[in-house]
């Protein structure tokens, strides 16, 4: 899993159950909206995000609709389990690295 899908999880796991924006991902986690919304969509193709257009009329507002995101339940811990295992193999790699360091 890239760093950039475990950016965007982090933001969506503060607080399963609020609704994100893309800008509001893309502020936290400092990614371009091109970036951000590839990384939206396969999420939400695995079934790990939902998402929702704003329901307003944009001509009131003066702007247009947004889409909100929240991981879903089934994403929950599917998240959780996938960024501790890329939290374990970054782990890993390290500890392989500084002891390879020490050898040489």
């Amino acid at each position: 899993m890239s760093r950039t899908t475990q950016a965007v999880l982090r933001v969506l796991l503060t607080d399963p159950g609020a609704d994100v924006y893309g800008l509001e991902i893309g502020a936290s986690t400092g990614l371009p909206s091109g970036t951000i919304h590839p990384i939206l969509a396969r999420l939400e193709n695995l079934g790990w995000v939902r998402s929702d257009w704003e329901n307003i009329d944009p001509k009131a507002v003066g702007r247009p609709r947004r889409r909100s995101y929240r991981i879903s339940d089934e994403g929950l811990a599917a998240a959780r389990q996938a960024l501790a295992e890329a939290h374990a193999h970054r782990t890993r790699l390290t500890t392989r690295w500084a002891t390879a360091g020490e050898t040489g």
